[in-house]
């Protein structure tokens, strides 16, 4: 049978799509254009990609209120964290570090939540 193998792309509507693009490529280092921002494959093991529906009523995307949210894998997340908030980025709770990596969540300015998430090597 014919199988999905990773997640193709992100796409959403912007207010202001220049502006947006502008955004993350201050801020998270996104370089796109028009068409969007490539990102080969890459051969570290701790590059996954997760797929996951939440419930209706779940909070963990608040305080936007889209119904998804992005996460993109980083590698320094206290390096970028604390240049975000440098530059008066909102970020959302404190940085929190689990079994499975640390994370930290901010809002771009279209109010969509983002999850910053720097994964530690697999077991």
């Amino acid at each position: 049978m014919a199988k999905v193998t990773g997640i193709g792309g992100i796409f959403y509507k912007a207010a202001d799509p220049a502006a947006t693009r502008a955004w993350y490529a201050e801020h998270l280092g996104i370089n796109a254009d028009t068409y969007g921002a490539m990102f080969a494959p890459d051969p570290d093991p701790k590059a996954l990609t997760i797929w996951n529906p939440f419930a209706a009523d779940t909070d963990y995307f608040a305080p936007s209120a889209s119904t998804f949210m992005i996460n993109f894998r980083v590698d320094d997340l206290d390096a970028l964290v604390a240049d975000l908030a440098a530059k008066g980025v909102v970020c959302v709770g404190e940085p929190i570090d689990e079994d499975y990596g640390k994370f930290a969540w901010i809002v771009d300015p279209d109010g969509i939540k983002i999850e910053l998430w720097e994964p530690k090597a697999p077991a």
